[in-house]
């Protein structure tokens, strides 16, 4: 009898399952919960656009708190990680490494999509005279390298910080890590400040990444209810070739280069798949600037490499970008039957190789790079007008690969750096027995032997 009175006197049972249902949503892995964000972003743009453009504030905010931890973040990072390498020397010969790799993996990729663009054909025919010029206005004044030198080089640090300028807070970060490293013990009170304000924004960082799924949601809703797909028809074929060519460098010419300089490029993948996820959705890879140098230091990658490293990336090595302006160049001059011989695609290269280097710090790089670049070799701007329905679309590609083509860029440095610190252990040791007398355990010749593990 008491059992059949049980389920009546038990009212507690049925709540506990939404709660329980919602503990595990909330402890489902970010990438999960951003998948889910993106099919729920869809269905709200389609089915109510006015809300879902409404819900756009949730990605601003989201973009907001990011861009207010990015350099709190990632200065010290930068600081510490300088003035703890063992000389000036090392500081330039990775800077050099960095922007040669830059280069010549740019001026590939740039080939790979001028190639794919031409062999495709893409362009040919579509509408480029329907095109509404007003949506470029404010976008067409193109770069200006003397404005982007005064941008590296701030007259106020503070204000830099103010205005999120990344490349002038790098700057300033390697002189002060300089300076830092050349009157050693000195700094080290300075340097205990900054270790303890990268690891506390490395907490805020984590509070924040936690509500990327809402940020999620906010874009994608915006995104489909405000642009919708009334362009896709005409431009399938542009984004076909986009996609394609951005599959192949990751799928082809990333595992390349991995396994020229034996890194683990699958793992790789897998450590930061999650964050390239959120920077393809969210079409801002400053949102997963932070935690993706913890990521890659988790990797094995050096602290001293990727804090400077990924952040010059950003503004040096944007891969995904690049492709995409070069598809778009061949694109608008096979709409408007310019000229698309091999000179004239190599022109275009050049003139990408040039001004792809611009991007720091401009609002609506790609665009506007592309705007000045198709003014440099005759192009109207207002073809670009086309192209900005479906922008979104293949902005959160090029976005996604930008993130994968950074993080291999600094293991690829580190990998560089740790053949030639064990080239010079190894010439050391081989010397050892020679000057075994002359140098003596204790002496400073063989000092550094003992200290090269601790740094």
């Amino acid at each position: 009898m008491d059992t059949a009175h049980s389920r009546p006197t038990d009212p507690d049972t049925p709540p506990t399952r939404p709660a329980g249902f919602w503990r595990r949503c909330l402890t489902m892995p970010i990438g999960i919960q951003s998948i889910i964000a993106v099919g729920l972003g869809a269905l709200i743009g389609t089915l109510a656009p006015s809300a879902g453009e409404q819900l756009k504030i949730l990605g601003d905010v989201f973009l907001n708190l990011v861009q207010v931890v990015v350099l709190p973040l990632v200065f010290p990072l930068i600081v510490l990680g300088i003035a703890r390498m063992e000389s000036v020397k090392k500081v330039g010969r990775i800077a050099g490494k960095a922007i040669l790799y830059f280069e010549i993996v740019t001026t590939v990729v740039l080939l790979i999509a001028v190639g794919l663009a031409k062999l495709t054909g893409i362009g040919k025919g579509a509408p480029v005279h329907g095109a509404d010029a007003e949506d470029l206005d404010g976008l067409s004044q193109g770069i200006d390298f003397h404005e982007l030198v005064l941008h590296a080089v701030p007259k106020n640090i503070f204000a830099a910080f103010g205005e999120g300028n990344l490349l002038g807070a790098i700057v300033f970060a390697l002189l002060l890590g300089v300076a830092m490293a050349a009157i050693g013990e000195k700094s080290e009170p300075f340097a205990s400040v900054l270790e303890s304000v990268a690891a506390v924004m490395f907490k805020v960082v984590g509070y924040v990444i936690r509500i990327a799924p809402l940020g999620v949601l906010g874009f994608i809703s915006y995104d489909v209810a405000y642009y919708g797909f009334g362009n896709l028809r005409s431009l399938l074929g542009f984004i076909a070739v986009v996609y394609a060519g951005l599959a192949i460098v990751v799928g082809v010419i990333f595992p390349l280069i991995a396994a020229l300089y034996r890194i683990r490029y699958a793992e790789l993948l897998k450590s930061i798949a999650g964050l390239a996820g959120i920077a393809f959705v969210t079409r801002s890879s400053e949102s997963v600037l932070a935690p993706l140098m913890g990521k890659l230091e988790a990797f094995g990658i050096s602290r001293s490499t990727t804090s400077f490293v990924v952040p010059l990336g950003y503004s040096f090595n944007t891969d995904g970008s690049v492709l995409y302006q070069a598809a778009a160049l061949v694109f608008l001059a096979n709409a408007y039957g310019a000229d698309t011989s091999l000179p004239a695609l190599l022109l275009m290269v050049g003139v990408l190789v040039i001004l792809s280097k611009g991007m720091a710090g401009v609002a609506s790089a790609s665009i506007v790079v592309l705007i000045a670049a198709g003014n440099s070799i005759g192009l109207p701007a207002e073809g670009v007008a086309l192209l900005l329905g479906v922008d979104f679309i293949v902005d959160m590609a090029r976005t996604g690969v930008n993130v994968i083509g950074n993080s291999l860029a600094a293991a690829v440095v580190d990998s560089s750096e740790k053949r030639r610190e064990a080239k010079r252990r190894g010439r050391r040791a081989d010397a050892a027995p020679a000057g075994s007398e002359t140098a003596p355990a204790g002496s400073e010749a063989a000092a550094p032997l003992r200290k090269e593990p601790a740094q």
